[in-house]
């Protein structure tokens, strides 16, 4: 298995879609998270609206240190979520859409509970499935997101 931290890809790069009506894409890493391997945190969409589209999150912690327990990279990949959320102007009120990924079906009682004190009154659509496995076997909790301005 790969160790993590992976190479970094830059920290954020854009492009224009020259269409009607004009957008950006912004692919970003933001300081706070640990560096991805392939794949970029989140792709920021711009034109009149903002979309947000965050890459799983698991319970990394931005030196790269791994939660011990399902409990702790909960928390860890809801703190993801928050610093990404941050770095691009959202909250968690911009959350349009949650998919969440657990290896251990003991672990929804607590997905649910933490999720539910994370968001408040917030509930945004969200798809709960239950793995064999994530991209590493020492992963328990995988969470995308995607948000709205």
């Amino acid at each position: 298995m790969a160790a993590w931290p992976r190479p970094a890809l830059p920290a954020s790069r854009a492009r224009t879609c020259h269409e009607e009506p004009p957008m950006t894409i912004t692919l970003s890493n933001p300081a706070g998270v640990h560096t991805p391997g392939a794949y970029s945190h989140a792709a920021l969409v711009k034109d009149a609206a903002a979309r947000l589209v965050i890459s799983g999150q698991v319970g990394l912690a931005a030196d790269g240190t791994l939660a011990p327990d399902g409990h702790g990279q909960i928390a860890q990949a809801l703190a993801n979520l928050g610093t990404i959320l941050g770095a691009h102007g959202m909250a968690k009120s911009n959350l349009v859409k949650m998919t969440v990924f657990l290896t251990d079906s003991a672990m929804v009682g607590p997905w649910r509970s933490a999720r539910t004190a994370w968001l408040g009154g917030h509930a945004p659509a969200s798809t709960l499935l239950i793995v064999a496995g994530l991209a590493d076997s020492r992963f328990l909790v995988e969470v995308e997101a995607e948000a709205a301005a």
